[in-house]
């Protein structure tokens, strides 16, 4: 007897890589390329999924160029773009890892709000709040990466 198989569509997964200067020019770069390779993706400037991203990239980019930085290392922007598959929504991952291993941030469980007035600590609470998911990850090499994702529309 044989078996029925439905066939699946084929999943695209589109990827952009790219390492940066830990300088805030670096992180300047990173999010202008990530808005044009997302438009490029189908995510048009200034749509809502690009604004909510860019807002991530820019935030997880200046904490890996002033926390994670480490002298003559740079920081590496990772992105991912999984197409809608049947009920399952399309998802923007995004990635920003450096090389810094001992200055890990809180994860979500973890994240405390800085004190109110506060000039600094706000990064990670906004991503907290735009992302359906994030994480710290431990990376192969030395450092670490941050990872957040959006589903989109």
């Amino acid at each position: 007897m044989e078996a029925i198989t439905t066939p699946q569509p084929p999943v695209t997964v589109r990827v952009f890589v790219q390492r940066f200067s830990s300088t805030p020019r670096g992180v300047r770069l990173a999010r202008r390329l990530a808005l044009h390779v997302l438009h490029d993706w189908g995510i048009p400037y200034r749509s809502d999924a690009s604004e909510t991203a860019e807002l991530i990239i820019a935030e997880l980019a200046a904490n890996a160029a002033t926390h994670g930085r480490v002298p003559g290392r740079d920081f590496e922007l990772r992105l991912g773009h999984t197409p809608r598959n049947g009920h399952e929504p399309a998802v923007l991952r995004i990635e920003v890892s450096d090389t810094r291993g001992e200055r890990r941030p809180p994860g979500p469980r973890e994240l405390v709000a800085p004190p109110s007035g506060s000039a600094h600590g706000h990064g990670l609470v906004l991503v907290d709040a735009l992302a359906d998911r994030w994480a710290v990850l431990d990376r192969q090499s030395p450092g670490k990466t941050v990872r957040a994702e959006l589903d989109l529309p």
